[in-house]
């Protein structure tokens, strides 16, 4: 059966604890932001983005559902420190969907890593390369991704189900 990215689904196969604090890395208007904020509601989710229109979109979205623990932040995530959030802070860093859009894939998965605390997870979600749906720009396999993480001492943890299009991976700092 075919399938496309169900947040919700997603998110239930990702080992999360209810005071955690994440982030969403290219939250857009929350897609993914607002079940993961619903997902940990004592903790927090700081969701990231280099346009503020989505953001303002993911406020009123959040609000509109009662959701308010979430912060967000206008950056580019392909520059070195760019959340500004201090290192080893984190217990889950989100990036669904973005690689495929950016030139350096190994700076914002390096920013991942930076903020997420020892034994947290970065869970990451994109494109599958030989599919024939989907962006005509460059997509990223999760082998690449693993040469990534393991050059930043990251573990592969598990693989999840992110439907049919979509390739999902839980790393562990």
């Amino acid at each position: 059966m075919v399938s496309f990215l169900e947040p919700e689904k997603i998110i239930k196969q990702i080992p999360l604890q209810e005071g955690f604090l994440a982030a969403d890395f290219g939250s857009g208007a929350g897609g993914f932001t607002i079940p993961l904020a619903k997902k940990i509601f004592k903790g927090l989710v700081y969701a990231f983005d280099i346009q503020e229109e989505p953001l303002s979109a993911l406020r009123g979205n959040a609000h509109n559902q009662g959701v308010s623990n979430i912060k967000t932040g206008k950056c580019d995530l392909e520059d070195p420190d760019a959340t500004g959030i201090p290192d080893n802070s984190l217990d889950a860093v989100l990036i669904v969907n973005i690689l495929f859009q950016i030139e350096h894939d190994d700076a914002v998965i390096k920013e991942a890593a930076r903020i997420t605390k020892p034994g947290g997870m970065i869970i990451i979600v994109d494109w599958k390369k030989d599919v024939p749906f989907g962006p005509d720009t460059k997509r990223i396999s999760l082998d690449e991704v693993r040469d990534i993480a393991r050059r930043l001492d990251l573990k592969l943890k598990q693989e999840i189900d992110a439907g049919t299009y979509h390739w999902g991976a839980i790393f562990e700092k």
